[in-house]
């Protein structure tokens, strides 16, 4: 088994926390020498939400776009995209799926740094990562007073 991960995976929602885990995730896989993949997890509506057959298409279209402008962003930064997965559902479940089908070394995420009482209510993507991923999770977090009121 290698020390070092050979397959990291960067699981984006497009926020600039991402945006600041996408040049780490770059930045490891640049010392390593392992592959990068690129995970989002659009939006999903369960069936009983769902009006129209064209709201799901249209959830899947902006989900593609917003990952596909994620990875070309990486290239632009210099970094080497291996693959891109979309998913679409609930997003620590998804992220945990593809970790596990690639077999990653190591999960690289944002946070959004929500407070106690939110988190508590809505759940942190991260922290669920965290708790049930496969392997090291790789948590960014924008330095303290840097982050938007």
């Amino acid at each position: 088994m290698a020390f070092f991960p050979t397959r990291v995976l960067f699981a984006t929602d497009g926020s600039p926390d991402a945006t600041l885990a996408a040049r780490r995730a770059i930045e490891l896989c640049e010392k390593t020498g392992s592959d990068l993949h690129v995970v989002h997890v659009g939006e999903y509506l369960p069936t009983y939400f769902a009006y129209t057959e064209e709201e799901p298409a249209e959830l899947r279209r902006n989900a593609e776009r917003l990952l596909e402008g994620q990875a070309e962003s990486i290239r632009a930064a210099g970094g080497v995209v291996a693959e891109t997965h979309l998913r679409l559902g609930r997003p620590a479940e998804q992220i945990i799926d593809v970790s596990e089908d690639l077999g990653v070394g190591v999960v690289v995420v944002g946070s959004r740094g929500q407070s106690a009482l939110r988190r508590a209510v809505l759940g942190s993507v991260s922290e669920n990562v965290v708790r049930y991923a496969h392997c090291p999770v790789f948590v960014v977090r924008a330095p303290e007073g840097t982050r938007p009121a």
